[in-house]
């Protein structure tokens, strides 16, 4: 229960890894499943939006045909990332909720937040309201914004530490499940409703509730973590949760010892920090040392990650693909909802295959890899034919045409990257790095971030590709830009992430006890020395535990046996 030494996972081979029969169960899924489909919320809403603007009806209504260039993309900026920035503040009243009424009331209270935004949503579109388009989606994103708080905190909390990362990856997975179901509904409906019918972008909007609506339902089939329970001063029923999700006995060494390492890390929490509350948690992530790198970590990843473009094409994924040469309405959607299914196989494979088995950091350089070389030629084929959406009216000529189809081949490449880097990792290791007491206010945080990173790329992204003269840089400039800050994340990647695969919660603090300049390259070495220790000590102290207990009971058994012959 270290902690220490990582396990390759073969996900197929779970009994392999030393945990005891019944650990890996039916019960364990179910509640990987049902916190993991909140990935969903996000995927949904950034495949579904594109289709709105894709319909001749949602256009009508919201008067987007009369408007000149500028005002179309400043429109369609606003409208599309509105659920980003309401996902801001949800991302920050999620670690009140979180703490306060837990993980269950709190996934309860998002989903409801999420369908009631979506119902104004399309009133609105409906009857023309910009102002009801826009209030709609954002209370939508209020709920939205508290899903990668809730989602992963819960999973890393009842995961064990062997599969913790294909645990948590299934919130990534999630998200482009939500893209994929988005993207097809789209393009049925395109195919299959009027053009001229509400019905065409109402139909698909409404996978929303029936989303929001399951997950509410699904809550009342799962328990509250353990983590949290032991958290609020419940230790004995945290046991009997821990126990159901483990399907082990109560009193069992197993669960004994899990519960005792989670009481005696938050009991060390509380006397370093002397029990103090919102401030005393502000101050432990910013003042101490090693909790203020994490903060470093969890900031930057949301930086970089989200200012790599690849988040922003899947939510104009429609709009890049004509960019490079996809023509038709429908041949665009159908092209897109493939792209969500390439990025989904590739989440998936990044969970089962890769990310507790290589490890987050090489999954993560992986991935970094693929996307910058899929960035680089778009940002090539682009600067090739500079009047590719720039001239209004301008295609592919014919002698390019094998470029424009390569150009169409690295986007997709680029959501592979997406998918096994960035995407997974954002989430997993902001799950995973903090300690308890501040891990819900430090997700939030990081989750803040992530919103606010992702409503300002998705809300410029409109005008960075405009031409140069209409005040964007142009769409070579844009992809430039963006192989640019996907280069320079690899760079900080590799000097600055430890590996965090295998290690339990609780040994997390080994990791950041070195100098801020030698974590990335050298933590783990470190904790693995440290792990060696404290298990060194561990097993000392059990052999002599051992030995005073036999010596005991000898000396017991010799004082026994002289009383028996005088009597």
């Amino acid at each position: 229960m270290a902690g220490g030494v990582k396990k390759p996972v073969n996900i197929f081979r779970l009994k392999n890894l030393g945990e005891p029969d019944g650990v890996f169960n039916w019960r364990l899924w179910f509640a990987v499943v049902s916190f993991g489909l909140l990935g969903a919320a996000r995927g949904i809403d950034e495949g579904l939006i594109t289709g709105a603007f894709n319909s001749d009806d949602f256009k009508k209504v919201i008067g987007y045909n009369h408007l000149d260039d500028v005002g179309k993309a400043n429109i369609k900026a606003n409208v599309s990332s509105m659920v980003q920035l309401g996902s801001v503040g949800g991302a920050m009243m999620a670690f009140l909720v979180c703490d306060r009424i837990g993980r269950i009331q709190a996934t309860r209270f998002l989903c409801t937040l999420w369908i009631v935004g979506i119902i104004i949503f399309m009133i609105g579109g409906v009857y023309g309201n910009l102002g009801a388009i826009y209030a709609g989606r954002f209370i939508a994103g209020l709920g939205v914004g508290q899903t990668p708080v809730v989602g992963p905190v819960y999973i890393a909390e009842i995961a064990p530490a062997s599969i913790r990362g294909v645990c948590t990856c299934f919130f990534t997975g999630a998200v482009y499940l939500g893209i994929v179901l988005a993207f097809f509904t789209n393009y049925g409906a395109a195919r299959n409703i009027a053009a001229s019918s509400h019905n065409q972008w109402l139909v698909p909007t409404s996978l929303h509730i029936i989303m929001a609506g399951l997950i509410f339902i699904l809550m009342f089939f799962q328990l509250e973590s353990p983590r949290f329970l032991v958290k609020q001063g419940k230790p004995d029923e945290a046991a009997q949760v821990l126990a159901h999700i483990r399907h082990q006995a109560p009193d069992s060494d197993y669960i004994v010892a899990e519960t005792s390492m989670i009481q005696a890390a938050l009991d060390h929490e509380m006397e370093a920090t002397r029990g103090v509350g919102f401030f005393g948690m502000v101050k432990e992530m910013f003042l101490d040392r090693s909790n203020l790198y994490r903060v470093y970590l969890a900031t930057m990843v949301q930086l970089l990650s989200q200012w790599s473009g690849a988040g922003s094409i899947t939510l104009y994924a429609v709009d890049l693909f004509k960019l490079v040469g996809i023509t038709g309405k429908e041949e665009g959607l159908l092209v897109t909802a493939v792209f969500g299914i390439v990025k989904m196989v590739a989440a998936l494979s990044c969970a089962l295959f890769l990310v507790d088995v290589i490890g987050r950091k090489l999954s993560l350089l992986l991935g970094i890899t693929l996307q910058s070389i899929s960035m680089i030629y778009v940002a090539s084929f682009l600067t090739s034919v500079p009047s590719l959406g720039v001239v209004k009216g301008y295609k592919v000529p014919d002698n390019d045409l094998a470029s424009s189809r390569g150009a169409i081949a690295m986007i997709y490449l680029s959501g592979v990257g997406w998918a096994l880097g960035w995407n997974s990792m954002q989430y997993l290791l902001t799950a995973e790095l903090f300690p308890l007491r501040i891990r819900a206010l430090a997700t939030s945080w990081a989750m803040t971030l992530h919103f606010a990173n992702q409503y300002g790329n998705s809300r410029a992204l409109p005008n960075m590709l405009l031409s140069v003269a209409n005040g964007g840089i142009s769409p070579k400039g844009t992809f430039w830009c963006f192989a640019a800050i996907t280069i320079i994340g690899g760079l900080w990647v590799f000097l600055s992430v430890p590996e965090t695969s295998g290690r339990s919660l609780e040994s997390m603090d080994r990791l950041f006890d070195l100098p801020w300049y030698k974590i990335g390259l050298y933590g783990n070495r470190d904790a693995e020395l440290q792990d060696a220790a404290y298990n060194e000590k561990e097993q000392a102290a059990h052999e002599t535990h051992g030995m005073g207990q036999h010596v005991e009971t000898a000396g017991e058994h010799v004082e026994t046996k002289p009383r028996t012959i005088d009597v």
